[in-house]
């Protein structure tokens, strides 16, 4: 109840920040707000992104960041043509655009970032 109405702001790391960059704002299309010593300041809808700078990082191996959409194929084949490549799992039976039905039906497809973070579209049922 305390944060609930506030607003969130999301965090990732990169070793890249130009390659960062033009990935967010070129590729993903997010707005871009500032390019600080310490991050860069990036907007999504009604979320701050700060992508902090660093030296030397490991990627997690599971969703660090992701997006709910209305149409998650007609979103990644968007992306695809922006040279996205989605991540496939064994075990996980994907569609040929890698896109995956969860057991409450949400369908989900992942893909990374140049720092390898890995990050997913979500189309809720």
């Amino acid at each position: 109840m305390i944060l609930q109405n506030n607003e969130l702001v999301a965090f990732l790391a990169t070793t890249q920040a130009e390659k960062s960059r033009a990935f967010y704002c070129d590729v993903l299309g997010l707005r871009f707000e500032e390019d600080g010593p310490f991050a860069l300041v990036l907007r999504a809808a009604n979320t701050t992104l700060r992508i902090q700078k660093v030296l030397a990082f490991a990627p997690l191996p599971f969703t660090a960041l992701g997006w709910k959409v209305e149409d998650v194929r007609g979103t990644a084949k968007q992306l695809l043509g922006k040279g996205v490549k989605f991540e496939r799992f064994d075990g996980m039976k994907q569609d040929d655009l890698g896109v995956w039905i969860s057991p409450s039906s949400a369908k989900i497809c992942w893909f990374k970032d140049p720092d390898g973070n890995v990050l997913s579209l979500t189309q809720f049922p």
